[in-house]
Parts: structure tokens; C-alpha cells; sequence
């Protein structure tokens, strides 16, 4: 199994297109496709607050239904399916960008968007165990005692991480590094929490370098483990990365 890990896009298309033909993808039709084979996944959060978050959750729908593709849904995934649903959500934290772009549409566009988004959603694994168990994709990553279970609390923590319930100053959740206590075999690509440069800890890779906040989108060969960065074209919003 040869893959291409993406990190969190955040509707950073143009980003997206130089990562894939960075990693030998041609876009002859339309959509990135590799001549070796290989695939790509993607770790979530496709949208919200980037300038083109449809052009990427398009992208990333026809590349799932063409088998082209992993794809495991991230915080704001969720989100946007639920503003989808019809269910009263917050246009805040980025989705008002999506929901915006979404305003612009005709009829006919937005009832294909919606559709072919929720459908993506509805059929996607919560966390996608690949390669015969060797390889893990996360959201926000995931414990190992989780792995092969599905209840309402992994659901929480593969999209939120290991909250705590508190908040920091900015109003954002406290997380616990779950990272530094993790001593399984499977190597656990994830992303959620945005780093300056990848974090590997314990056979955990924290992939979401931060593209929506100028500093790089990044994508993780596999079983390679080699990175591949591409910088930001966004303005550079220091105080959204972390340390953990």
C-alpha cells in the first residue's frame, strides 16, 4: 500500500493542486491521479476558512467515489454535514467561508454540493485502519485502547482530541498530549491541532502544518515516511499554532 497523507486543507485549494503534482499527481482529468498508483487520504477538515472550500470537498467526493482515495471526516466535516442536515449551527470558526461560498450557488449547484458532500460523510469510517493495521488515520488522532471501537467517546476524541472540557484563553478546548503516552505499533497519522512542522511522537505523526494560517500544507508518503511540504499562500496567523 502506497499512500499520500494530506493534512488539513481548510479550503486551501490552490496549496492542495502544488502538494499533489509536488507528489507526482497530473490533474489531466480534473482530478489529481497518479501514474504509479498510489492514493491519497486525507486526515479531515477539507473546508472552512480557506478561499475555495467546495473546489476541495468536491475534489476529495469524486476521488472516494472514484476509489482514488481515503478520506476520514475532522471537526469541521462534521460541522458542515450538520449545516447540511438543516440543523441549527453556529456560522462561526471558519464555516461561515464555506456556508458563504455555498450562498453564491445556484439551486441546482448546491442541492449536487450538498448531496455529494453528505454522502462522502455518511459512508466515510470514523478513523480509517489501513495496511493490514499497520496505519491509523485520525482527525485529532487516537488512542490505542480505541482502536476497533466506535462509541459516542471515540467519536469525541478522534474528532476533538483528549478534551478536557476546559478552555483556553482564546476560547479554544484544552487537550491533553494523548500523543506522549502512546506506545502502540501502529503509526497514528493525524491532524486538528496545527504545528509549525510535522510532530512525531511515539509513532504518531501530527500532519496539519497550518495552510489556512500561512505556514505550509503538508502531505506524509507511506509508507515512506518521507514529508512533503508546500508553503502557504494565506497571511500568517502565529498565534494558532501550538506546542502539542
Amino acid at each position: 500500500m502506497k499512500l499520500d497523507i494530506i493534512g488539513d486543507i481548510h479550503g486551501c485549494f490552490a496549496e492542495f493542486k502544488e502538494l499533489t503534482i509536488k507528489l507526482g499527481y497530473t490533474w489531466e482529468t480534473g482530478i489529481p491521479v497518479h501514474k504509479e498508483g498510489r492514493r491519497l487520504a486525507f486526515v479531515g477538515d477539507l473546508t472552512d476558512r480557506g478561499p475555495q472550500s467546495l473546489r476541495v470537498a468536491e475534489t476529495v467526493c469524486e476521488l472516494v467515489s472514484e476509489t482514488l482515495a481515503y478520506y476520514v471526516p475532522g471537526n469541521h466535516c462534521n460541522k458542515l454535514y450538520r449545516f447540511f442536515l438543516g440543523n441549527k449551527v453556529q456560522l462561526t470558526h471558519g464555516l461561515e467561508t464555506t456556508a458563504a461560498e455555498y450562498d453564491l450557488l445556484d439551486r441546482k449547484d448546491k442541492k449536487a454540493i450538498r448531496e455529494k458532500f453528505m454522502k462522502l460523510y455518511e459512508n466515510a469510517p470514523l478513523y480509517a485502519v489501513l495496511d493490514e493495521g499497520k496505519l491509523v488515520i485520525a482527525h485529532a488522532g487516537i488512542r490505542e485502547d480505541y482502536i476497533g471501537k466506535h462509541s459516542e467517546k471515540v467519536k469525541t476524541f478522534v474528532l476533538y482530541g483528549d478534551i478536557t472540557g476546559e478552555k483556553n484563553p482564546d476560547g479554544s478546548p484544552v487537550r491533553r498530549d494523548w500523543a506522549q503516552h502512546y506506545q502502540g505499533k501502529a503509526i497514528i497519522v493525524y491532524g486538528h491541532t496545527p504545528v509549525k512542522n510535522v510532530r512525531i511522537v511515539n509513532n504518531t505523526y501530527n500532519i496539519d502544518t497550518g495552510a489556512v494560517f500561512g505556514n505550509k500544507l503538508t502531505g506524509l508518503k507511506y509508507p515512506e515516511m518521507e514529508i512533503v511540504s508546500v508553503a502557504s499562500s494565506m497571511p500568517l496567523v502565529e498565534e494558532k499554532f501550538r506546542k502539542i
